[in-house]
């Protein structure tokens, strides 16, 4: 049996992840929602999404007492980030003037218009990036098992991360340039896009979640 905590902290609708967990979770599984820290602190795996924009996302963590739970979990247990729940483990963000993260990992989160030609036209590409786009595997790792090289997922997304550590960066993806779509470091795996909106891509990765040791991924 695994006990699986995905992190309420009153950030978006959960209900969509919660279905698909549910949907790839073994007979002895238990999928929840929580915000009680003592609760993530003692289930087998934790699921951290999130949506909107990083200065609320940081704020609510503040709220519900979240902060170190979240870094906890990251740092102990087999962890899943997901949207602005990968955004939000880098040291920063330049949402709402520049908002300060989580800083598990170095690096920050930039504005696509930034860095793309936005608008209408062949060379031009609307921001927020919606949609489907395929995901470049670039390291090995059991949450990839079974899911064919650049498969497409599910994106919403204004912002991207820019890792400063190359050897974080477990899936990349084209919009406009290529960006990070996917990280992983030891018990950490965390996506950009939606696995839970991506079809049978999305439910693999989730139910290779569900079975991973934390013990076997990137380095």
């Amino acid at each position: 049996m695994s006990k699986i905590a995905i992190i309420d902290y009153g950030i978006g609708n959960l209900y969509s992840v919660v279905k698909a967990l549910e949907h790839v979770a073994g007979p002895a599984d238990r999928v929840f929602t929580t915000s009680n820290p003592e609760v993530i602190d003692t289930c087998d795996r934790a699921v951290f999404p999130g949506q909107g924009a990083a200065q609320d996302c940081m704020q609510a963590l503040k709220v519900h007492g979240l902060e170190e739970v979240v870094l906890s979990a990251a740092r102990n247990k087999p962890f899943l980030g997901i949207c602005m729940g990968m955004q939000v483990l880098m040291r920063d963000s330049e949402e709402n003037q520049g908002t300060g993260c989580l800083a598990l990992y170095e690096g920050s989160v930039k504005y696509f218009g930034d860095h793309v030609s936005v608008g209408a036209g062949t060379d031009r590409y609307k921001v927020p990036h919606m949609g489907w786009n395929a995901v470049r595997q670039d390291q090995a790792h059991p949450l990839w098992e079974g899911i064919a090289p650049s498969s497409y997922f599910y994106f919403v997304h204004s912002y991207f991360v820019a890792c400063e550590d190359a050897a974080l960066v477990a899936g990349t993806t084209d919009y406009g340039l290529p960006f990070t779509s996917a990280i992983a470091k030891d018990n950490v795996f965390a996506m950009q896009c939606h696995p839970e909106k991506s079809a049978g891509a999305g439910l693999k990765l989730l139910s290779n979640f569900i079975r991973w040791d934390g013990e076997s991924g990137c380095h």
